[in-house]
């Protein structure tokens, strides 16, 4: 069972962050199709501590909706974007998840309120490490990180209900595709770095047909690659 709990936040701050969500749904509905995230997502969002998912220097402004470093080249998304991904999932309680770039492992941490498991992969060993630790600290034993190149996905595991990739890619990975649940799906990031980036939602249908669709116009760091 999770543990988590706040720490040094605010009920302001949360308060802060969450009406900042929503104003983004408002102002991207007719984007994302809806207007309005999942209570359960919403829920989730307001239990994480995510000051204790950015450096000690930037916990002051953790719940400003916006990116923040975390290291290595890498960010923590915005509250609003990682609402937005863990709702078009559409996660359940008996979901088995992947990740792809576990950062700091604030996104681990709020798709583990929301599913029964969540595998996570980060290339950045000392990343993978922090945020593995990390969620252990604050009880979310629901959650396996893995040092590795999520590209090719964690086969040992799959197939999986429901896959976020939180790097942007210049296409989907074949791997992951492959790695879905008849059913299930796919949110990633798709574009070059210096170039229009889209969120997918990517549809793998029961006969085993995919369709993909294009959500928003987003801005994500890279997918870091393994060298052959």
């Amino acid at each position: 069972m999770v543990t988590a709990s706040w720490t040094s936040a605010t009920a302001a701050d949360r308060k802060a962050m969450l009406r900042d969500i929503l104003e983004e749904v408002a102002m991207t509905r007719y984007e994302i199709g809806k207007d309005a995230l999942d209570e359960r997502v919403m829920a989730a969002m307001a239990k994480v501590p995510r000051e204790r998912f950015v450096g000690t220097y930037d916990r002051y402004r953790a719940f400003v909706n916006g990116p923040l470093p975390i290291g290595y080249g890498q960010t923590i998304s915005q509250p609003y974007i990682v609402a937005l991904m863990s709702d078009l999932l559409e996660p359940r309680p008996d979901s088995i998840v992947l990740e792809v770039g576990t950062g700091s492992g604030y996104q681990a941490a709020v798709l583990a309120e929301l599913v029964q498991q969540v595998y996570s992969m980060e290339i950045i060993d000392a990343l993978a490490s922090a945020a593995g630790e990390r969620l252990q600290e604050l009880g979310y034993d629901n959650v396996t990180v893995r040092h590795g190149d999520g590209y090719r996905g964690w086969p040992e595991h799959a197939p999986f209900d429901g896959i976020i990739v939180t790097a942007a890619a210049p296409h989907v990975p074949p791997p992951l595709v492959e790695q879905l649940k008849p059913g299930g799906r796919l949110v990633i990031p798709i574009g070059e770095p210096a170039d229009i980036q889209q969120l997918m939602l990517v549809e793998k249908r029961g006969d085993g047909s995919v369709s993909s669709r294009s959500m928003l116009m987003v801005a994500f760091v890279p997918l870091t690659r393994s060298q052959p």
